[in-house]
């Protein structure tokens, strides 16, 4: 990144997570990282990991990447600011959303916010997080199906399982 942190916001909500005993392979995934964006099949993709996470015990990191669109270095600046804007209310809806589903459903759960393109800063969450399994919400976007959606490109890419949430 050109100086800029790619890290934005981290946030811990709900019940503080134990590992406790645990052989990898036996007893389901530890830590569920989901990535959300305000969308509907994101909010489908965060609901199931949620469930999922606390069915299995698990610690659940949600990831909101903050991704600038390829036409704001090309707008005036208020095109700039009026994105930031968009972004800082979802981020904290977002936030308004899982503070109580984390305290609701006995969840740890980690809010994190990321600057920089959706694909590899995901992935590198994953990674970062030692994810046992990813969660994302199918694109709705027509011409992902000629480009690839980051659904896609994340199950290609992946060095554990991916669920792609319709």
């Amino acid at each position: 990144m050109t100086g800029v942190s790619r890290v934005q916001l981290v946030e811990e909500y709900g019940p503080a997570w134990s590992s406790g005993p645990y052989e990898r392979g036996t007893d389901g995934p530890r830590v569920i990282v989901v990535g959300v964006d305000g969308s509907p099949t994101a909010l489908r993709a965060g609901s199931y990991a949620a469930g999922l996470a606390r069915r299995q015990g698990s610690r659940l990191v949600v990831v909101y990447v903050a991704a600038p669109s390829m036409w704001t270095g090309l707008a005036a600046a208020g095109g700039a600011d009026v994105e930031q804007q968009t972004f800082e209310e979802i981020i904290e809806q977002l936030r308004e959303e899982l503070r109580p589903r984390a305290e609701e459903l006995g969840v740890s759960m980690t809010f994190m916010v990321l600057r920089g393109e959706v694909f590899p800063e995901l992935r590198d969450a994953a990674t970062e997080a030692n994810a046992d399994m990813v969660v994302i919400g199918a694109s709705e976007q027509a011409g992902h199906r000629l480009v690839g959606s980051v659904a896609s490109r994340m199950v290609r890419a992946a060095t554990w399982p991916v669920v792609v949430v319709p």
